[in-house]
């Protein structure tokens, strides 16, 4: 398989840099030919001869200095500054066209470059067919020869990089049956039923590049110190993995620029489409902002079948309707609350500490990445996991003057208790081994009322924060209500960043949203009722999902609610650049859905008052609520919002 982001979207963050010190962009090149067929060629990832030249031509006229690895890292040493406008480049897979059409350019321009072999794909006898990219069939003589190999790398100009023995493909990552990037992926063995364990995965993954590294160095002499990883798949897990065999550098393909450093990973822009020079060079000179995201909040809960005929039919209804929204963003459930009570009972996803009602989570994300075009956030509990056995490890509220172990509303972990802590820390990472995703959101369950936490747990950790040997309720009720408040806001908020240390483990480039209470943005008292503070929100995550429900919250007016939510948000994050606002698709008063039109109104009004990013909650993509049309027409990415 392989991941397309468009050229002129990887493209806008390269025209930011040109101005930044001591930075670097890296470009990521594939196959160039004399005979691609425009935009329309069968394989996406080539670029004409023309092309390559022209943009070549370009940046050697404006300016663009080309830099090497080694430039990199004697800047990263302070041996030297890098150039103004210093771009690497890079070219992956090997192509024979390397050695007759781009080595010919590199020496002519004195530009340096990265070229990454896949060693399964050269390891082929000449006259031999080589199996690549998944379902592509080409002649050995597709790709270059020991002899060209090794005549590129006594150039003095090309540095011979690692691009996996034979992880440039896909394999069985859930019981579905989904093909994923081998890198980061954990196989399923259907026959065994069961998925690979972590030390086997480590194993497969070293022996992979281990191999990889010999096959270079018997082509070159050279062991490879640079890991290109295929797809631009990676993990730290990975990544560790890589370092442990000697490979200093790991290019990927996010985007954005690069600072100087030893190790870590290399950002590069993928060219693909056969981009012309006026569309390379307008994406360089005009830089674009934020693109906003427009989400759909589905429930798991809705797929799910015990009829597997039935859940089939309902995943296809739900990626041919997100497809056809053209939104860019969906807030997926992970766990399992048919009742609705926001308490995770079970997971769609393998875990050790609760029952799975079935393995769907990877299947439905995965698939809305690939079929729906669409990032995928894991909508998650923090706090509110019911693990049998844990009634003692929950929040204890001040009730009637005794505490105890709230049994109402979201049943909550503590987040003071550490085997809590551990038990939630153990499923998030067993969420990030099992699924691939875009993004983590943080369910509305991270609060603490002005009532609670009083456990044994939070009460420790309040006396060790205050420098006392104990402390009482009453003391954190009146004296230390105001330290007390700081401390839950800050260990809420904290726990939730931990959470997704833990997932970036496994899931590195995943973004982060937290659900925050309306109230909480509309009146200063609310933060202390819930123990959110918004402003810390929008330091903390790349999202502040702001829960926009004026049925919800019983407005007199919503229309004037909403202004008011939107002016009150502008204070704190004017332009609105870190804040999604997420409306009501359902009034739960009346258990009536909210009309259409009225939806309308609210998308309108909220991008009149300059709000970028826009979802909702529910979709429910079973009786098309909201209608089709009304999303298409508001908050698709291809319509005018703003439309009369």
């Amino acid at each position: 398989m392989v991941f397309k982001p468009l050229i002129l979207l990887s493209l806008l963050i390269f025209s930011q840099w040109s101005s930044a010190n001591n930075s670097y962009i890296a470009l990521c090149y594939h196959d160039i030919r004399d005979d691609v067929d425009g935009i329309v060629d069968s394989d996406q990832m080539a670029v004409s001869t023309d092309n390559l030249i022209a943009q070549f031509e370009w940046l050697k006229a404006h300016n663009y200095n080309a830099i090497s690895l080694d430039d990199v890292i004697d800047a990263a040493k302070g041996l030297k500054a890098l150039p103004e406008n210093a771009f690497l480049l890079s070219f992956d897979d090997g192509y024979k066209s390397f050695y007759s059409h781009v080595l010919p350019l590199l020496k002519e321009y004195q530009y340096p470059a990265v070229v990454a072999l896949v060693g399964k794909w050269l390891d082929v006898p000449s006259g031999k067919t080589v199996n690549y990219g998944g379902n592509r069939i080409k002649p050995r003589e597709f790709f270059m020869s020991p002899a060209e190999i090794k005549t590129i790398s006594q150039s003095g100009i090309v540095e011979i990089a690692s691009h996996s023995y034979d992880l440039h493909r896909g394999v069985i990552a859930n019981r579905q049956g989904n093909f994923q990037p081998a890198a980061v992926s954990f196989k399923f063995f259907k026959k065994k039923n069961h998925y690979e364990k972590d030390a086997e995965y480590q194993q497969r993954i070293f022996k992979d590049l281990e191999k990889n590294s010999h096959f270079i160095e018997q082509l070159t002499g050279s062991k490879p110190r640079t890991i290109v990883w295929p797809y631009g798949a990676f993990s730290t897990y990975s990544e560790d993995i890589a370092k442990s065999l000697g490979h200093t550098f790991s290019l990927t393909l996010n985007d954005g620029f690069n600072t100087p450093k030893l190790g870590g990973s290399v950002k590069r822009m993928l060219i693909q489409g056969n981009p012309p020079l006026s569309d390379f060079v307008y994406a360089l000179r005009h830089p674009h902002g934020q693109e906003p995201i427009r989400v759909a909040h589905v429930d798991l809960d809705y797929i799910y079948d015990e009829n597997p005929t039935q859940e089939k039919v309902n995943l296809g209804l739900l990626l041919d309707r997100i497809k056809a929204m053209k939104i860019n963003t969906v807030f997926l459930q992970a766990f399992s609350d048919p009742d609705g009570d926001g308490n995770a009972d079970a997971l769609y996803f393998p875990n050790r500490h609760l029952p799975v009602r079935r393995d769907l989570f990877n299947r439905v994300a995965w698939q809305l990445r690939t079929r729906s075009n669409v990032n995928v956030y894991a909508w998650m509990p923090v706090l509110s996991f019911v693990i049998p056995g844990t009634e003692q490890l929950r929040v204890h509220r001040l009730k009637a003057g005794q505490v105890a172990a709230s049994n109402t509303e979201y049943l909550r972990l503590s987040p003071f208790n550490q085997k809590a802590r551990g038990l939630i820390e153990d499923i998030y990472k067993d969420l990030a081994i099992h699924a691939n995703f875009s993004g983590l959101l943080f369910h509305d369950d991270a609060y603490l009322s002005d009532y609670e936490d009083f456990s044994p747990a939070a009460l420790r950790a309040a006396a060790a924060s205050f420098g006392k040997a104990q402390v009482t309720v009453k003391e954190l009720r009146g004296p230390l209500k105001h330290q007390w408040r700081s401390l839950k806001t800050q260990q809420l908020t904290q726990f939730t960043l931990n959470l997704a240390d833990k997932v970036k483990y496994y899931r590195p480039t995943i973004k982060t949203a937290r659900n925050i209470y309306a109230n909480v943005v509309l009146h200063v008292n609310s933060s202390e009722w819930f123990n959110q503070s918004y402003e810390e929100m929008l330091q903390s995550y790349d999202y502040t999902a702001i829960m926009a429900m004026p049925y919800m919250e019983n407005a007199e007016n919503p229309a004037q609610w909403l202004v008011k939510l939107t002016q009150q948000a502008a204070l704190h994050d004017p332009h609105f650049d870190k804040t999604l606002f997420e409306l009501q698709s359902v009034d739960w008063r009346t258990k009536t859905q909210i009309p259409n039109t009225v939806l309308t109104q609210q998308f309108r009004l909220l991008m009149r008052h300059g709000v970028k990013h826009i979802g909702y909650y529910p979709d429910n993509f079973l009786n098309n609520h909201p209608s089709l049309h009304t999303i298409k027409s508001n908050i698709s990415l291809n319509t005018s919002p703003l439309a009369p």
